[in-house]
């Protein structure tokens, strides 16, 4: 009877828009969701058959049903915080993350650093990517793998070269000194103290000089040695001209002259730590670099620059927007320490949702193209930032309206009914 079918259809349309209420209920509670992508909800008239099962082309439609219910994956807006691990994809893929049960996807970057020095999202997985070898490089090319910074630090570099900002009085007389006191670190990462002493000789323009070092054991060999006859000359307008074993004054001649960069070669150190070879840079293709003067100035060191330096540990990091995690360290020193992975899918309609903003793999998904930020349909990451929610407050509450009438006028349908009910069992009183 018509009558029994308006009943069902109106609770079909009860049920399917209760269901819609469901879905845009689930968009305003995650408004707040970093990276949530919002669902809509698409509906299907359903067709009466008949007993042979054929649809019936004078028959009244049978109610409705939900179809599907799919996410929207529309960018979310940007929101600014205070930490270099807050990472948002600008465009399209998923962070992976990672525990015992398998990989899993998402949008959501809010990492941090656990005790174990794992990179973790606030469930406790852990983010995928790559590590750099103790030389920065990063091999993104094979499968990427759980990242931690548990060993990071960075390795001791031996003193191989320095130079000297320095100006040797050329007022002083015969004998005069002055001396220059540095720090060198040899390959352990221990410091020493090396001073380089000046004498002025009776030649114009002309200085003596030997070094001493704050490692005075017996078995330490310094070269040049104390009262080594190793000297430096300047021209009449105060330029370094000459470095070597013996004089070339006058220095207003044509020479000859050595211009070769000293080696200072430091042997047996006390530590057990490799021998040091130390280049003073004073000459470049034989022209003087001008850190070293003889000007009618008093004699003075006012820079010093040397490529040495001790072992560090891990104080920050940085994130670029390719994923390439730089690590900034306390000896000064930055590397590259890994780079974050990303995936993307053919079809995102296909991925299974696992809660907690994870996502999972199916058939319907395809496999994952697995990448670096930026690279191929991947887009590039913001550092400090989070994808906020893309759902549409405004938009949410307009479909809550249309949901609640066009439950409330399916429930006038099914109330109808029971009138018209009603009325044919009185017929017969």
């Amino acid at each position: 009877m018509g009558i029994m079918s308006a009943l069902f259809t109106g609770i079909s349309g009860l049920n399917a828009n209760g269901t819609a209420l469901s879905v845009i209920s689930d968009n305003i509670a995650n408004i707040s969701t970093t990276g949530f992508k919002g669902s809509r909800v698409s509906f299907a008239n359903m067709l009466s058959q008949s007993l042979s099962g054929a649809a019936s082309n004078s028959s009244a439609g049978g109610g409705v049903s939900v179809s599907s219910i799919a996410s929207s994956w529309s960018q979310g807006s940007f929101e600014t915080t205070s930490s270099p691990t807050d990472l948002a994809i600008n465009g399209s893929g998923f962070f992976m993350v990672a525990d015992d049960s398998g990989v899993f996807y998402t949008r959501a970057g809010q990492f941090s650093f656990d005790k174990e020095g794992n990179v973790v999202n606030p469930q406790g997985l852990v983010v995928q990517g790559w590590l750099a070898d103790t030389d920065g490089t990063i091999a993104n090319t094979i499968d990427p793998g759980s990242i931690s910074i548990s060993t990071v630090s960075s390795a001791p570099r031996a003193s191989s070269s320095f130079a000297l900002g320095v100006n040797l009085d050329a007022d002083s007389e015969a004998s005069d000194t002055y001396a220059t006191s540095f720090t060198v670190y040899d390959s352990l990462g221990s410091t020493h103290t090396l001073t380089i002493n000046y004498e002025k000789t009776a030649n114009s323009g002309e200085w003596k000089w030997h070094i001493t070092f704050s490692d005075t054991g017996p078995a330490v060999v310094l070269d040049p040695p104390p009262g080594g006859e190793r000297f430096i000359g300047f021209d009449p307008s105060g330029n370094l001209v000459h470095e070597g074993n013996g004089s070339a004054a006058p220095y207003n001649l044509a020479g000859p002259f050595d211009t070769t960069n000293p080696t200072i070669a430091i042997t047996d150190l006390t530590n057990g730590a490799a021998d040091l070879s130390i280049d003073w840079d004073l000459f470049l293709d034989g022209s003087s670099l001008g850190t070293v003067t003889g000007y009618a100035l008093s004699s003075n060191t006012d820079s010093l620059i040397q490529d040495g330096y001790g072992a560090g540990t891990l104080q920050g990091i940085s994130i670029s927007d390719e994923g390439v995690m730089t690590g900034i360290f306390s000896n000064g020193q930055t590397r590259d320490i890994a780079q974050l992975a990303l995936a993307d899918f053919a079809s995102y309609g296909g991925l299974i949702k696992m809660g907690g903003n994870l996502y999972a793999e199916s058939n319907g998904s395809g496999q994952p193209n697995i990448g670096t930020a930026g690279s191929g349909s991947k887009g590039k990451l913001s550092s400090g930032s989070l994808e906020m929610s893309n759902v549409d407050m405004a938009a949410e509450f307009v479909k809550m309206i249309t949901i609640q009438r066009s439950f409330q006028a399916n429930s006038r349908v099914i109330t109808t009914s029971d009138d018209m009910l009603n009325e044919l069992v009185n017929l017969k009183r």
